[in-house]
């Protein structure tokens, strides 16, 4: 019989197959070393494939479609319910094959190397950034032993260390000071190699058609704007904007039952740094319409009203998701609405 279905469980060198026909019988249950994958592959028919969409899963799937072969990428907390008992690499090849033919099943779209690229980007800059911080406040601890207080603000630490590095902190004892001029010099390497990233992720914006059209939201910068257009493949995967703020972890968290509906607080589910950026962003927003209340939006001045701030950048983070979907839709760029018409 001829193999129709296969579920890859995916690893760093010992891979898991479970093949089966049109019938639903098994036909395959063997380990693949990583060298044996790609050859094993070449000798099927094309042929339905299943992953979880983790690590290295959108290379394999680029690899195996360029095979001839259908690859469905599927988030691992999905096909976990197919897993019948106990936790081994053959029971999670059997339950990726299972999950994988379901009609309902959600599926992840198959990033490009050009995505993958701007968004391994972000993800360094994000790590620089922590490192950044850790470095800073390490100072900052040990500046405060000395009784030296460094002013709020990144900026104003590092004006200090680079004081440090040059030899000028002289209210620093001298053994104190060769620690911190080594915190501080690593601190200054980490910011230059953070400006270089940003950078190149500049060159992507402005090469970067859909980027420079997320762009056009209220509140979305540089980084929002590629990120979303590095990290969402495919927006017509999502039936509606509401669906893909939920996708993002925007909306409130359903607990209904027995007819009776109970909204919570939002789910926080989805992608962690889009949803961080957009709230963010959002947060800007709210900060420039108290230093220039005359230019600020009057659908933000009338939220801020009613809601709380945090609740109401939270809100505005959901209208700009949906505000999104729609520009990857259609093609367009953000249209300010006019007053009393929603923004989305």
């Amino acid at each position: 019989m001829e193999i129709t279905t296969v579920g890859l469980d995916l690893a760093k060198n010992v891979f898991q197959v479970h093949a089966i026909s049109c019938t639903g019988e098994v036909l395959v249950r063997r380990a693949l070393r990583r060298a044996q994958v790609m050859p094993f592959f070449r000798k099927l028919p094309p042929c339905l494939i299943g992953m979880e969409a983790c690590g290295t899963s959108h290379h394999w799937a680029r690899e195996l479609t360029a095979l001839g072969h259908a690859v469905r990428l599927m988030p691992p907390a999905y096909v976990k319910p197919y897993v019948k008992r106990g936790k081994t690499d053959a029971a999670d090849a059997e339950a990726i094959c299972e999950a994988v033919t379901r009609p309902t099943m959600r599926f992840v779209p198959i990033k490009s190397v050009e995505q993958q690229s701007a968004l391994s980007l972000h993800r360094t800059r994000d790590l620089l950034v922590r490192q950044r911080t850790q470095l800073v406040n390490m100072v900052r601890g040990l500046l405060a032993e000395f009784g030296i207080d460094i002013p709020k603000g990144l900026t104003h630490a590092l004006a200090f260390v680079r004081r440090a590095i040059a030899g000028e902190a002289h209210e620093v004892p001298k053994l104190a000071a060769k620690v911190i001029g080594a915190l501080a010099a690593q601190a200054i390497a980490v910011q230059d190699s953070i400006h270089r990233l940003e950078r190149d992720l500049l060159a992507w914006y402005r090469s970067n058609d859909l980027a420079r059209r997320i762009a056009t939201v209220p509140g979305v910068g540089l980084l929002g704007a590629t990120a979303l257009a590095a990290t969402v493949t495919d927006p017509s995967h999502f039936r509606s904007g509401r669906q893909f703020a939920a996708w993002l972890g925007l909306t409130p968290l359903n607990n209904s039952s027995g007819g009776k509906e109970r909204l919570g607080r939002i789910s926080k589910m989805g992608d962690q740094y889009l949803r961080r950026l957009l709230v963010t962003g959002m947060t800007s927003l709210v900060r420039r319409n108290k230093h220039h209340p005359s230019a600020a939006d009057p659908r933000l001045n009338a939220l801020l009203a009613r809601k709380p701030v945090r609740l109401a950048t939270v809100a505005m983070a959901n209208r700009a998701a949906r505000a999104i979907w729609a520009i990857m839709v259609r093609g367009e760029v953000y249209r300010t609405p006019a007053l009393g018409i929603a923004a989305v």
